[in-house]
């Protein structure tokens, strides 16, 4: 990356208003946000918003587009890889005292291929992710040991996801309601792969997972939100398991082995994007 835009770079991130943002996209990467759910996320005022996305998207960190009538901004992964590679590799000459300590849990060039341990995370943990939870569960093959937590404290799983669940043949003996702190103790599993499968979750300010997990946004609507008759919201409980299923049976089959974290994440991304536009 050249230096003067490096510069403005930088200059740009130096703001706290528009670094709180940029970390908030770099959160649903490499899916868009709109700037209404950007701005409830964060307790923004729009106006504010609008000059903290205009200055982020002049600098190359950030890019928008249109769908409809509705604008995304992103992070441009490109210009972010490169301004982490200047300050990594020109700013700190690629010192391996100063790079080495940031990846202590790397697993370069192939990730193991057994006991992968994986967590889902919603807002509430009572529909979404107890999907996700059970399915990767029983789709895994005994590869991979799942977990489920939500945002929000003192949840019940939802009866219309259980109904769903207990139909597709899982097992619901077991499962429960849990929040994400239960996974923050310093005794906790140290997590491969961390999944959101909500917009709210995504936007939660979490702090970084030890060992550095590959993470993914799979957001999906909230089922619990279906208005209507018993038959009209069961059939969004089995719509939503029904996208689930799919991510997870893609998920479960990536070759693990041969692939490096960079291909991995991006294999992650696909994923989402992929079944998302089918679900």
């Amino acid at each position: 990356m050249e230096l003067n835009r490096a510069a403005h770079a930088f200059a740009t991130l130096g703001h706290p208003g528009r670094l709180t943002v940029f970390r908030l996209l770099m959160r649903f990467a490499p899916k868009g946000v709109r700037p209404t759910e950007i701005a409830e996320a964060l307790d923004l005022k729009q106006n504010t918003l609008s000059h903290h996305l205009a200055d982020l998207t002049a600098s190359g960190l950030v890019s928008v587009t249109r769908h409809g009538r509705s604008l995304y901004y992103a992070v441009d992964l490109d210009a972010t890889e490169g301004l982490i590679g200047y300050l990594a590799l020109d700013v700190g000459r690629g010192r391996p005292d100063l790079i080495s300590p940031l990846f202590p849990e790397q697993k370069d060039p192939a990730m193991r291929d057994t006991d992968f341990d994986v967590l889902f995370i919603c807002s509430g943990n009572s529909a979404r992710s107890i999907f996700a939870e059970a399915l990767l569960r029983d789709l895994g093959k005994g590869r991979f040991q799942a977990f489920s937590a939500g945002t929000r404290p003192g949840t019940e799983l939802n009866p219309f996801a259980l109904d769903v669940l207990r139909r597709n043949g899982h097992d619901v003996k077991g499962l429960r309601s849990k929040h994400i702190s239960d996974f923050q103790k310093p005794d906790s599993i140290v997590m491969d792969f961390v999944f959101t499968v909500c917009d709210t979750a995504a936007a939660e300010e979490c702090p970084p997972w030890p060992g550095q997990p590959i993470t993914g946004h799979w957001g999906l609507p909230d089922p619990v939100k279906a208005t209507g008759t018993d038959a009209e919201k069961a059939l969004v409980f089995a719509q939503t398991y029904a996208a689930l299923r799919r991510r997870i049976a893609a998920f479960v089959e990536l070759p693990f082995e041969s692939l490096s974290r960079l291909s991995l994440q991006a294999r992650v991304d696909a994923i989402g994007a992929d079944t998302e536009a089918k679900a």
